[in-house]
């Protein structure tokens, strides 16, 4: 159906202020900017050229930064936050000939560790604090290994380690805070990188070799058996024990079985979205995901971040494009709660959010044909009946604001697939309901010309 409507339009504009407090300690890192498109720019401090490896934030205000080995008799720092990252001071310093951080965990506003190289005096690879960051005791660590990647903390007793060198690497366990540990798994150049504990049963391992595999683990590590060869992760996070998401950097995945299968899931692409890769995410609930590490690459050869995010367990994946100064590639993505959430990339630059991001979220509708067509119109889907993908057709006579929604078949809104201005010519997606229940459901192009507004309407029908 077709229809032209007279609407008045109106524009709110609502400000948002916020307030942090700042540490009476040595501020390094430049204040945050104004909000752009409900995101804040953030500035970690200048320590001569020195990247991050790691950032975790405990709660909306607090949060601690890491940097890794860049080379002998270096500096490795921790950096905190008390105030959402609008400003950071350094926490603690350390000065050693072999010596960076890899991983930084807080289990409370006070105790923490950290997980590195460890050829270092006062530093042997594994540190525990207890005043927030600002004081380290170093560990008693499992063998001389010269760097410890990856590290999970379940308490202050029960935490694992592994390093991925050959000869003194594998997964390392101690249920006594370090006191005492176990080798639990060896592979020699296979040995992991990459370790994740859901719980103190079962866990999962990943090397990153040339002939990767994932391993589990479901007794506490006593045995770890391949779960998927010739793959690995770069992130990876359960909800429990059965549904979790991994990523290798370039792909995401799903499993509902605990990982005897794993979906993948289709991301955003097309138009100017050079890569939909998904580096790491952050899992606030079964249903809503943050992920990182896709941009896109303009006609002038800039690059702007893509935040990815999915509100239905990654059945569909949206992004946004916020208008601020975020390298694409390494990223590091954290949300305490639905509203307050932080990028960063290693070049110390960042953003936070108060609000949960900006309110349009957009698909990426490819340019199929720049000719200007005569008329604004919507296609019909095809394939229809569809299961679970169809494509999505429409045509603009000019460059406008336009809107492509899906409602069900009582009218709620299922999602926003567009919200965009857009140049003449005819766009195409490929849109994945595979989170959907059979049903008809109705896509709506809407388009706002002046005081006036065109809108047309398609029936589609997902039959599983």
């Amino acid at each position: 159906m077709k229809k032209l409507l007279k609407i008045s339009l109106t524009l709110v504009i609502t400000t948002i202020l916020l307030t942090g407090i700042i540490m009476p300690a040595i501020i390094l890192g430049t204040p945050a900017s104004p909000a752009v498109g409900n995101w804040f720019q953030q500035f970690l401090p200048n320590l001569n050229g020195r990247t991050i490896s790691d950032i975790y934030f405990l709660d909306s205000l607090t949060g601690w930064a890491v940097t890794p080995y860049r080379f002998q008799n270096d500096t490795a720092y921790v950096l905190k936050t008390t105030n959402s990252g609008n400003t950071w001071f350094i926490a603690n310093s350390r000065i050693g000939q072999f010596v960076g951080h890899n991983k930084v965990k807080f289990l409370n506003s006070l105790t923490g560790f950290v997980c590195g190289a460890s050829q270092t005096s006062g530093f042997k690879g594994l540190s525990k604090s207890t005043d927030g960051g600002f004081d380290w005791t170093s560990l008693n660590v499992p063998v001389s290994a010269q760097n410890y990647e990856d590290m999970s903390v379940l308490n202050e007793d029960t935490i694992w380690l592994v390093a991925s060198e050959s000869f003194t690497g594998g997964v390392f366990f101690t249920s006594t805070g370090g006191a005492n540990w176990v080798q639990q798994y060896s592979a020699g150049s296979q040995n992991p990188e990459k370790i994740y504990m859901f719980n103190e049963r079962i866990g999962f391992i990943s090397d990153n070799s040339g002939s990767s595999s994932i391993r589990k683990t479901t007794n506490g590590g006593l045995n770890w058996n391949i779960n998927v060869s010739g793959e690995w992760f770069y992130d990876i996070y359960f909800i429990d024990s059965l549904t979790g998401w991994r990523t290798r950097g370039d792909t995401m995945k799903f499993t509902s079985n605990g990982g005897n299968t794993w979906i993948k899931q289709l991301m955003p692409y097309g138009g100017m979205i050079f890569t939909s890769n998904l580096l790491r995410f952050s899992v606030l609930n079964k249903d809503t995901i943050w992920g990182s590490g896709g941009y896109m690459l303009y006609p002038n050869n800039s690059v702007k971040s893509i935040i990815f995010r999915t509100t239905n367990g990654g059945n569909n994946w949206l992004f946004q494009i916020p208008d601020t100064a975020l390298l694409p590639f390494e990223q590091y993505v954290k949300f305490t709660d639905k509203n307050h959430g932080w990028y960063y990339s290693i070049n110390n630059t960042g953003i936070h959010t108060t609000t949960g991001g900006d309110p349009v979220w957009i698909t990426a509708f490819e340019q199929i044909n720049t000719e200007i067509p005569k008329e604004f119109k919507l296609f019909q889907n095809h394939p229809n009946p569809f299961n679970p993908n169809t494509k999505i057709k429409f045509q603009l006579l000019k460059h406008i604001n336009a809107e492509i929604t899906i409602y069900d078949v009582t009218g709620k809104k299922i999602q926003k697939l567009l919200n965009e201005e857009l140049n003449a010519g005819v766009y195409e997606t490929d849109w994945n309901a595979a989170g959907l229940a059979s049903g008809i459901y109705f896509c709506t192009l809407t388009v706002i010309t002046g005081k006036e507004v065109f809108t047309e309407t398609k029936k589609m029908i997902l039959l599983k």
